[in-house]
């Protein structure tokens, strides 16, 4: 088997493993444990992670995160900025 097909054959194998709720570490155990080399599986993993990459959407704005403190009652509770803070406009 090529080189390109052996790997490929781990990388599918990867995926599909991932995509059933196994773990990379327990995968790469399960691969090196049946006999495949470390480096091999490692590039395997690695070239997994990056297919898994391009795949992902990009971000076009940055997200925002808000923090409210809420009452026993879901109502948001104002907290007034201390002195300090207003000073050096924190």
């Amino acid at each position: 088997m090529r080189e390109e097909e052996y790997m490929r054959k781990l990388v599918d194998y990867v995926g599909r493993n991932v995509k059933k709720g196994y773990t990379i570490e327990s995968l790469r155990w399960a691969l090196v444990g049946q006999g495949y080399s470390r480096t091999s599986v490692e590039k395997a993993i690695e070239e997994f992670n990056k297919e898994l990459a391009r795949q992902a959407p990009v971000l076009k704005e940055k997200p925002v995160i808000k923090y409210e403190i809420l009452d026993e009652n879901n109502n948001p509770i104002e907290i007034a900025m201390s002195w300090w803070k207003k000073f050096f406009r924190f």
